[in-house]
């Protein structure tokens, strides 16, 4: 088996008839006028004919104003198309591409969590935007160039064989070996193009984590790293494009030497054709301009030939993403939700990313409607885990997860997350405003609304001492603010979407003692009433948990209140207590950095 994915000339040949019969009456608008530019450019070929045996040679010279307003006339008609082509098939081929665009980004975004987890964004980037890019070749102007090329060389050949019909079939043979040359070409180029489309996205990607990691980078005088990652991806990619650069060039070397040898049959078969008086002098130029009408658009076919085998690749690598199953799929047979009441129960629920590598064993667990479960343990016990499959953002590999009853297996997946609220551990910011990423999860929602839920978040008085307030853009991932105001605008965000369901995972981790402190209050009006998932790195902040459950190695091994589990002197104890004394020992020695336990709670 080989490393290699072949392009599946089929499926992608499916695709592409479909892009095209999408806009075939454009395409066929736009073929029609490639004809009539076509046929008007013969009018010169044809005319040098007249001009050399009958006004030249006859003394014609009344024909020689009727012939200079036929060229002049074509000349014009030539111009008129060019321009209406342009502006047919250019403009269907942008809304083709914008269209293709819309279609794999929104394919993409409902794929599932998992596949974010091992694809680079780069990755995906790419095949948003420059895959794309190939259909202006099918449905914009190389396709039609392409069908045009044909005809022309097809009635270029109906004159030449009626010139003289021997001298035609010498070109022909040398044609056809032009012909399995390109055959040859393009069955090598094909797969460099479908690689070239792979590497450059991995490029794309590990440039991208580069420049948004470029802190980090940094702080650890990592350039020349990251020059030597980028330079060995460049260098792939060079290896690629030297590659099919030397096909494409050995191809037009080809070409000349074709061109070459049917000049040499024109020199030596036609100039004796003339000689014996079998054809005139203006035949002979006649064909000649006609051979060129012949074997130009043939050439120009081996670089049209080449874009489209490239739109190919791209189609290919856009077909085998869009063919992965989404989130979404089977929805429509599944039961709505327009209401819950949030009460989410765990059967005996179990989970791995990897097969034979459990991460959650055989879990159980009641969280009644408006009450608060607290999830503590160690680093990978499987709390976060524990998590996403309450978002659903995973599947149980065995049990059943229920909401009010009803196994969230068979609910809508879009209607249940209308229902559930999130603030993570890496909260996602947009480079835009505070107000777009605060009403993010309600788009409708006034700003006095916004307001309401920045002052709950305690993030109101840092958001107005910015010069714009609520208009002010906070860049990419949010950057312009700290790690703790990020978190409470997250905060704010979630209390704006006012959820049935909550996900609080370490939702105060990068506030500071005094922030925590005013925020706590926000959080318990925040919680009120609603079902709360908590992942909390200081165990202070979930006393008032209804149950606290203790995970490790995937199970839970401790349940119950706080009181109830310190008394119990378990696992819970032992945890609570080690984050006592390291917190002490801060307090009194705050100049000293510890390093936390390997057996100390997740952070």
């Amino acid at each position: 088996m080989t490393g290699k994915k072949k392009l599946e000339g089929r499926k992608v040949w499916r695709e592409a008839r479909a892009i095209i019969w999408r806009y075939r009456w454009r395409v066929a608008l736009g073929l029609v006028v490639m004809v009539i530019g076509r046929v008007s450019g013969m009018v010169v070929p044809g005319a040098s004919k007249f001009l050399v045996d009958d006004v030249v040679g006859g003394g014609r010279a009344d024909l020689l104003l009727p012939l200079a307003l036929a060229v002049a006339a074509a000349s014009l008609v030539q111009g008129a198309s060019s321009f209406a082509l342009s502006q047919i098939l250019g403009v269907t081929a942008q809304r083709a591409i914008t269209e293709m665009r819309k279609t794999v980004q929104a394919h993409v975004g409902r794929l599932p969590v998992n596949y974010f987890d091992s694809t680079r964004s780069g990755v995906l980037i790419s095949r948003v935007m420059t895959d794309a890019e190939g259909i202006r070749n099918l449905v914009g102007t190389g396709l039609v160039q392409l069908t045009g090329g044909l005809l022309t060389a097809v009635l270029s050949l109906g004159v030449l064989l009626y010139l003289n019909w021997s001298l035609t079939l010498y070109t022909i043979a040398v044609l056809l070996f032009f012909g399995g040359a390109m055959t040859f070409a393009f069955r090598r180029l094909r797969p460099l193009f479908r690689e070239r489309g792979k590497i450059n996205a991995q490029v794309t990607g590990r440039l991208g984590e580069s420049l948004s990691g470029v802190r980090i980078v940094k702080a650890y005088t990592s350039e020349r790293k990251e020059d030597l990652v980028f330079a060995r991806g460049a260098h792939r990619l060079f290896r690629n494009v030297a590659r099919a650069v030397t096909g494409v060039s050995a191809l037009t070397a080809v070409s000349s030497v074709v061109m070459g040898a049917i000049g040499l049959i024109m020199v030596t078969v036609g100039g004796r054709a003339v000689l014996g008086g079998t054809m005139t002098l203006g035949d002979l130029i006649m064909y000649i301009f006609f051979t060129g009408w012949m074997i130009n658009p043939l050439v120009q076919m081996s670089s049209i030939g080449t874009q489209i085998t490239e739109a190919f690749a791209g189609l290919d690598r856009i077909r085998e993403i869009r063919s992965m199953a989404t989130e979404l799929d089977g929805d429509g047979d599944k039961s709505p939700l327009r209401r819950t009441r949030g009460h989410i129960v765990f059967e005996d629920v179990s989970f791995a990313y990897e097969r034979d590598v459990p991460v959650l064993r055989g879990v159980s667990l009641d969280a009644p409607p408006g009450s608060t479960t607290a999830l503590v343990g160690s680093s990978g016990s499987g709390k976060s885990t524990l998590v996403s499959l309450v978002l659903s953002f995973n599947a149980p590999d065995s049990g059943r997860i229920l909401v009010d009853g009803r196994d969230l297996a068979g609910i809508r997946l879009a209607d249940y997350r209308r229902h559930v609220g999130v603030v993570l551990q890496d909260n996602s910011l947009f480079d835009d405003t505070i107000e777009f990423n605060i009403r993010y999860g309600r788009s409708r929602a006034s700003r006095g609304a916004v307001i309401r839920a920045a002052k709950l978040a305690n993030c109101h008085d840092f958001i107005t001492d910015f010069p714009d307030g609520y208009d002010t853009v906070i860049g990419e991932r949010g950057v312009k603010v700290s790690g703790g105001q990020r978190q409470r605008l997250a905060i704010a965000r979630a209390i704006l979407a006012d959820p049935r369901i909550l996900i609080l995972d370490e939702a105060t981790s990068s506030l500071d003692s005094e922030s925590e402190s005013l925020i706590q209050e926000g959080l318990r009006t925040l919680r009120a009433g609603r079902t709360t998932f908590v992942i909390a790195h200081r165990l202070s902040t979930i006393r008032s948990a209804d149950q606290i459950l203790v995970i490790e190695d995937g199970r839970i091994v401790e349940r119950g209140g706080h009181a109830e589990l310190m008394a119990l002197g378990g696992r819970y104890r032992e945890l609570h207590d080690h984050q006592h004394r390291i917190e002490m020992n801060r307090f009194v020695n705050p100049g000293e950095e510890l390093r936390p336990a390997s057996s100390g709670p997740e952070g």
